[in-house]
Parts: structure tokens; C-alpha cells; sequence
């Protein structure tokens, strides 16, 4: 079955590459775009839904798609349509759109073992050839890879042995990723200073667990996670537990479907959060929490004294995680600390690698010339400037010293509101704000909330100090294994961690044992005895 299925694609990247040939040969690809007398190209293009809670808008349909889709018909010629997939279950929404043989012409996903799913079977196109031509503006703004020195980030994915490119990297400008709340209104009223160890955190936490009636709270939830992430928030307290002597190879070799159980020391950071539990400690009612969103209104109710989450989480309007505890508790305040300390007592934590997301043209697509020149145009100052900035007077304003401000929600004209951050799900190549330099890029950032500048630069700060940032490595060849067992992983991951942080303490080893082993035989073992294999010694 195998064989028939790369026969078809094989004879599909063929017809492809002579309808790119035969464009190319046209001019269309030498002069950046096609001629005014010509019909525009069309093409299609993936956009996160984020659903339209909160005066969000349709994500395919608003004022943001309208102009893009005006201004590149404009300048290249093409026409652009966008398809929705939900952000939440993007990976699924891509596996079951590429299976039934219509994913959008420009795809971006989190999930880099799927993309090498897909061009293991040849569905995705090859964009190396073009990397200094048609995507020579897409190359200029990616730059360096500062993870690999003397490659381009536009290279980051290239395939060691045959030089191919089937995926290009989203650049961060923000590499800050999680931290560690808490409600300072308690710890005002406990007389209880800011934690600033491990130790000091969960007396803390113990703390608030025994003081309801002195907090005027009916019941106190010390600490709440989701159920579904718990690597994410509490991977802030997990994560410190890593053998702090360990290698960048050891470390890569045994991470698997970005889940930690495999390296040496993480197994504590669990038993950690188990104690948490047994001592009363976390939301006994985690596990039904599926997301942030089911988090979000027990905090704004006033019962939760900590969590930990994306570190500007608690400032994000119009969800209103701060705002909207404050409605209900009026003298709340919510400040982040810096506390969980690792064996050396530092504060490490993981903030993300620069390059984000990444965006890829399957080999459905009819018009790949168009889709790598939508790439390209949007990688260009003038564009993606104005589609994470906006019009002056409605979308952003500009102060005394020339600080961008943005108003993600649009106050002054909400058809205009931006449904993510700085409308990083319609700039393919970057992940957060860009401006001339880094330092405006900052401000503006911290400018960008309804708090003051000094609150988010703060949290910002705190997030980045002491931070890791993933190990990024070429391996030999292309890593094959993991794709078609990443999401099988990724779910047994969630029972590994439910359990293990419910269970008794007599008995976390045991289980830990039994559901260690069982996630190896899913595949987690073929992960790493590919990745020690490929590892570039």
C-alpha cells in the first residue's frame, strides 16, 4: 500500500514540478509577480480558528483578511483564500485534511514530527531550490540560526543527506514562555513574604491551604492546573528536578513527544507534584480542567492562591484572567515570582527556541510559485508591519517617544480586533511583534497590554531570567520514527502524569514503573533508539 501511495505522489510532484516549469518559464516566478493582464493566481491558506468568544472575529472572514487578500492581489497577483483549523486540534485537523487529500495550499503547524510524516511520503513540496530567489525576502528577515551557527534559519529543517527543505521556520521575537503566579493580596494578608525558593513555595501553598477564614474565602484552592498540559504549567516545578550535570545529547536523545519522563531527575519533579496532591495542595478537580479556558474561571472566582502558565497570560484582554478577578475581588492582585529553584538553587526555567511554528506547501498544492511568493511577500516590512500593527487610531497609537501601542481589542473600532497576539496567526514568518530594532520590538511588547509597562516588562523579564532554551540538533537523517507515534504519546502522556500525581505515595514508584514501561512499548523506545542512532557525533 505503501509503495502505491508514494507512486501517486510521485507522479503528482512530477505533473507539479512541469506546472512550476511551466509557470516559471512564463516570468512570473523571475519578476516577483504575475503580469496585470494575467488572472490572478489563487491560492489557499491555513488560519488558526481561535473560536469567537470574547468579540472575537471570524478568523477567515474579517478586516485583517480583507486586506491582506486586497494588498497581495495587488502586488503579486494573487487571490488568496483562507480555511479555518481549529487551533486546539490543529494536529488532528491537518492529519484528517491531508488524508482526504485537501489541505490548504500553505499549511503551518506546531508539529514538526507530522510534517516528516508527510514528506517521508512525498506529499510536501521541496522549497530549497528557491530560498535565494523567490524566497530571498523570506531568507533576509529569518537571518541566522543562532541555535546552529553558520546556517540560515530558513535551513533549520533541512534535511542533512539530500539538502532538501519541505518546512521553513516562524521566528520568535519573544522567547519567553512560562511563569509562576500568585496571589500577593494573601500573602499581604498572611504577613507571608514573596517566595523566593522552592521550599519557600510550598510553605506557601501550605500556608493558604489553613488560612481560608483569614483570606474571607469559603474554600481555598492552593494551586490549579489544567489536566490536560501538565507538563506546561507545572513543567515550571517538573522541569527544575532535571539533573541539572546532564548533557545537551542525553537530554535530546530522551525527550519524546516533547515530554521530559526519560530524562534523569524528572521522575522527582513528578513525585514532587504528588506530594503536592496528597498534602492538599493542587484542585482536586484538575483532571477535568481541559484547557486554560476551564482554569481561567475558577481563578477569576477568587478561591486560587497560585498556577503557573505562558508568562503573560493574566494580562491578555479581552479574556481578562486579571481584570476578571478583580471583578469579583476588587483588592486582588496577582504578581509573578521567581522561586522554583533547581539543585544548584537557580531559578532555570525553559523559554523557547527561536524559531516557533512551522509553515510548509503540500504537494497538492496547484500553484506552489504563488504559495512561496505569499511566503515571501509576507515577510516584508511594509506587510507583516501592518498586519501586526494595524491603522493609527484604532488598532495601535503611537506616544511622545514613538512607542507603539497596541489595542488588540480594538477598542475604538472592534471590527478591527485582533484574534492572537499581535496577529501572529496571519504572519507565517514571525511569532510576536517586529519592529526596526529589538529594543523597540520590546517595548512596544510590554506597551501592549492594559497594564502598565513596567507590570508586563516585569513578568517578562522573570520569565527570561535564567532560561533554557530547547536543544536543538541536526541528526544524520531525518527523524522518521516519531511522526505516526507522536499523538499516540502525547495522549498516554496525559494518564501518565493524571496518575502518577493522584496515586498514593506508597505506591508512585510502582506506577511509575508499570506506566513508564507501557508508554517505551507505545513507541517512546523507538523514539529515543532513532534519535541515540542519528545523533551527529
Amino acid at each position: 500500500m505503501k509503495k502505491i501511495v508514494r507512486s501517486l505522489l510521485a507522479v503528482t510532484l512530477t505533473s507539479t514540478l512541469i506546472f512550476v516549469s511551466c509557470q516559471r518559464s512564463g516570468g512570473s516566478a523571475a519578476s516577483g509577480s504575475a503580469t496585470a493582464s494575467s488572472a490572478p493566481v489563487k491560492i489557499t491558506v491555513e488560519i488558526f480558528d481561535r473560536g469567537t468568544d470574547g468579540g472575537k472575529t471570524d478568523p477567515i472572514n474579517n478586516k485583517w483578511t480583507q486586506w491582506i487578500h486586497d494588498k497581495l492581489l495587488q502586488d503579486e497577483n494573487i487571490d488568496a483564500t483562507f480555511v479555518a483549523v481549529p487551533r486546539w486540534t490543529e494536529t488532528d485537523a491537518l492529519v484528517n485534511l491531508f488524508a482526504a487529500g485537501t489541505p490548504p495550499d500553505v499549511c503551518y503547524t506546531y508539529s514538526t514530527d507530522n510534517i516528516q510524516t508527510w514528506a517521508d511520503m512525498g506529499g510536501i513540496y521541496n522549497v530549497q531550490p528557491y530560498i535565494n530567489t523567490t524566497l530571498k525576502d523570506l531568507n533576509k528577515f529569518l537571518g541566522p540560526d543562532k541555535a546552529i551557527p553558520g546556517k540560515q534559519m530558513i535551513e533549520r529543517n533541512v534535511d542533512m543527506q539530500t539538502g532538501e527543505i519541505y518546512s521553513i521556520p516562524s521566528k520568535r521575537m519573544n522567547v519567553a514562555r512560562t511563569i509562576m503566579w500568585i496571589r500577593k493580596d494573601w500573602l499581604d494578608k498572611l504577613g507571608l513574604p514573596i517566595p523566593a525558593t522552592t521550599e519557600e513555595y510550598y510553605n506557601t501553598l501550605v500556608a493558604f491551604r489553613d488560612s481560608a477564614a483569614a483570606l474571607g474565602v469559603s474554600r481555598v484552592v492552593p494551586f490549579i492546573t489544567d489536566g490536560d498540559r501538565l507538563d506546561w504549567g507545572p513543567g515550571v516545578i517538573m522541569d527544575s528536578f532535571i539533573d541539572v550535570n546532564i548533557s545537551d545529547k542525553e537530554r535530546w536523545i530522551n525527550s519524546v513527544a516533547e515530554r521530559n519522563f526519560l530524562i534523569p531527575g524528572y521522575k522527582e519533579g513528578v513525585r514532587y507534584l504528588n506530594k503536592m496532591y496528597n498534602d492538599g495542595l493542587i484542585d482536586p478537580n484538575f483532571p477535568l480542567y481541559k484547557s486554560g479556558s476551564d482554569v481561567s474561571p475558577v481563578v477569576k472566582s477568587g478561591v486560587v492562591g497560585s498556577w503557573a502558565g505562558d508568562w503573560d497570560t493574566i494580562y491578555r484582554e479581552p479574556d481578562g484572567t486579571l481584570s476578571g478577578l478583580k471583578l469579583n475581588v476588587p483588592d486582588a492582585d496577582i504578581i509573578p515570582v521567581d522561586c522554583i529553584t533547581d539543585a544548584n538553587g537557580v531559578t532555570t526555567k525553559t523559554i523557547y527556541d527561536e524559531a516557533g511554528l512551522f509553515y510548509f506547501i503540500p504537494l497538492s498544492c496547484r500553484n506552489p510559485d504563488a504559495a512561496m511568493r505569499y511566503l515571501n511577500w509576507l515577510s516584508k516590512y511594509e506587510n507583516y508591519h501592518f498586519v501586526q500593527t494595524g491603522p493609527e487610531g484604532i488598532t495601535h497609537t503611537i506616544d511622545s517617544d514613538g512607542i507603539i501601542k497596541l489595542d488588540p481589542a480594538a477598542t475604538a473600532d472592534t471590527t478591527w480586533i485582533m484574534n492572537s497576539s499581535q496577529n501572529i496567526d496571519y504572519t507565517m514568518p514571525m511569532n510576536g511583534l517586529f519592529l526596526e530594532t529589538q529594543d523597540a520590538s520590546v517595548r512596544a511588547l510590554a506597551a501592549g497590554y492594559s497594564y502598565s509597562a513596567d507590570i508586563i516588562q516585569r513578568a517578562y523579564n522573570i520569565a527570561l531570567a535564567n532560561g533554557r532554551p530547547a536543544v536543538v540538533v541536526k541528526p544524520t537523517s531525518p527523524l522518521t520514527v516519531a511522526g505516526p507515534l507522536s499523538q499516540t504519546l502525547v495522549e498516554k502522556a496525559k494518564v501518565v502524569y493524571t496518575q502518577l500525581i493522584i496515586c498514593p505515595p506508597a505506591q508512585f514508584d510502582t506506577l511509575w514503573t508499570s506506566l513508564i514501561n507501557d508508554w517505551l512499548a507505545s513507541g517512546a523506545q523507538a523514539v529515543v533508539d532513532e534519535r541515540r542512532a542519528k545523533y551527529p557525533d
